[in-house]
């Protein structure tokens, strides 16, 4: 296997209101935007051509990662026109791709951070002789996804919808998003139309007779589909609880980048990422967070796994916890911002305005 699509857009935009102004998958994860770290694990998994299916603000990405030579690929990039789901991406970009009728196809999304093993995953697809491989993990609430069951042999039985009551938990499998598709199963997806791989091409694929495998990995997986998981994703990454070539630098409780001033006496911990030309003052604490270039954190702040936007103040004394703070937004002093907050770019918050705690 030397080929894959990647999908960026569909379901990755539910992060549009993320407040800053750059598009989620290129907000910087533990150092670099989020798709170095599928380009790099693709890389590494032998992959050498990944044709990038985009929709929402595909502008960005190609003036980023050019042709892909510097990670070691050659990068296509294909628009749609119209939303066009899962399988109707897949169908879009087909044609770029060189492979031979059977020969193997890696997809992945562009929203998952996964420790995934790929080159068991298409050894998986390979001796089975499937039509479609599907990488599976599980969970332990698996109210919220569809659930997917297999046989003694990981052939998958069914796809079942969110499960509405404790009889219709018969599996913890869920669909985990990454395959492996035998090349003439994606061209014969429809075309020029939406269609979603959940909904209709497998489950259609299935009711044909297809051969569709299931390979449980449950190691590292996180949907990064609210700012929250993304923090957390990013974290991971720099304590290496989440694999990545791309990340710069040693793993460990922080990652600073060049051109960043931390005081001698900041104490930063749990996978932190310092952007460059961050400033963080004397006694400040950040725990878990996200900062972005140019971010200012004054003396005696708090952050707990918190995403702060590029050239936004975190004010002296301020306490932000789970909280997202937009691109140059000005957080005064002595603010306690909580509970999944979210703070629009450019914003400003006067001193002592907004608190949680009690007066005592």
């Amino acid at each position: 296997m030397t080929e894959a699509i990647l999908l960026v857009g569909g379901k990755g935009t539910r992060l549009r209101p993320l407040t800053v102004h750059t598009p989620k998958p290129m907000v910087p994860a533990a150092g670099v935007p989020f798709l170095s770290h599928q380009l790099a694990r693709a890389r590494a998994a032998g992959v050498d051509h990944v044709v990038m299916a985009t929709s929402y603000l595909a502008e960005v990405f190609e003036p980023y990662f050019g042709d892909g030579s510097a990670l070691g690929l050659h990068l296509e990039y294909v628009t749609e026109d119209e939303p066009l789901g899962t399988g109707g991406a897949l169908r879009n970009v087909a044609s770029r791709l060189a492979s031979g009728p059977d020969d193997p196809v890696l997809v992945f999304n562009g929203d998952i951070l996964t420790g995934l093993d790929i080159r068991a995953l298409v050894r998986t697809h390979t001796e089975s002789g499937a039509d479609v491989s599907l990488h599976l993990t599980r969970v332990t609430d698996p109210r919220a996804f569809g659930l997917v069951p297999t046989d003694a042999t990981g052939r998958v039985t069914a796809f079942l919808e969110k499960p509405q009551t404790p009889e219709e938990i018969v599996t913890d499998q869920i669909n985990a998003g990454a395959y492996v598709f035998r090349r003439s199963v994606l061209d014969a997806i429809p075309d020029g139309r939406p269609v979603s791989v959940e909904r209709e091409t497998f489950p259609g694929l299935l009711d044909a007779g297809a051969h569709l495998q299931g390979m449980v990995d449950s190691t590292y997986w996180l949907d990064l589909g609210t700012p929250q998981a993304f923090v957390r994703g990013s974290a991971d990454l720099v304590l290496g609880r989440a694999p990545s070539p791309a990340v710069p630098g040693r793993r460990g409780e922080y990652l600073v980048l060049d051109g960043a001033r931390v005081a001698s006496d900041a104490k930063l911990t749990g996978g932190t990422a310092v952007g460059a030309g961050v400033v963080i003052g004397t006694g400040a604490r950040v725990d878990g967070s996200t900062l972005l270039d140019g971010a200012v954190v004054e003396p005696g702040a708090e952050i707990r796994e918190s995403l702060v936007g590029a050239r936004a103040r975190i004010g002296a004394r301020a306490v932000l916890d789970g909280a997202v703070i937009g691109d140059g937004a000005d957080i005064g002093p002595d603010n306690e911002l909580r509970g999944g907050i979210r703070i629009w770019c450019g914003a400003r918050l006067p001193a002592g305005s907004v608190r949680f705690s009690s007066d005592q």
